[in-house]
């Protein structure tokens, strides 16, 4: 029996079929270590794979709680999605237990009675450093900058799927 391959199709040195095994070897590798956790959240670096780094934030680590807690380390692969909530963003996913855990702009992920904006995602920003969330509460550790930072990972990536490896410190 003989197949016919569609033209552009096929097992050609140059074809589709080698980019297709090339873009799936050549998939980004990011990597976020964390710092000790407390109260005010979880932060650590998120190292890009050509060189550039982001402040994270999580919520603290609560045994991988829905809500409560950051998520346990691992490795994650990451898609562009369009969340209800936030637009555009990555979502992770292989959580256990865990969905809709996505990347985006936050600046606060304290325990109650603490601020927090998240709810079990990723927040990025440019620096930490405290501020408080409103001008009756104290201050508190924060994510700043942080859809400055956003912007500037997902042009980094361009929309491509990646693994996230999260690491201890």
């Amino acid at each position: 029996m003989v197949y016919a391959w569609p033209a552009g199709i096929g097992f050609r040195r140059d074809g589709l079929f080698n980019n297709l095994v090339t873009m799936a070897q050549m998939k980004r590798q990011i990597t976020l270590i964390r710092s000790p956790s407390t109260s005010d959240g979880t932060f650590g670096t998120l190292s890009l794979d050509n060189g550039k780094t982001f402040i994270s934030g999580e919520l603290p680590s609560h045994d991988n709680r829905h809500g409560v807690s950051c998520i346990p380390v691992g490795t994650y692969e990451c898609i562009w999605f369009n969340s209800q909530k936030h637009g555009w963003c990555y979502q992770v996913y292989g959580v256990h237990g865990r969905d809709m855990i996505e990347i985006h702009s936050a600046n606060f992920m304290g325990d109650s009675p603490k601020a927090k904006q998240l709810e079990g995602c990723i927040a990025l920003g440019k620096a930490k450093g405290m501020m408080a969330p409103n001008p009756d509460a104290p201050p508190q550790m924060a994510v700043l900058k942080s859809k400055q930072a956003v912007e500037e990972f997902e042009e980094d990536i361009h929309g491509q799927p990646f693994d996230l490896t999260i690491i201890w410190g």
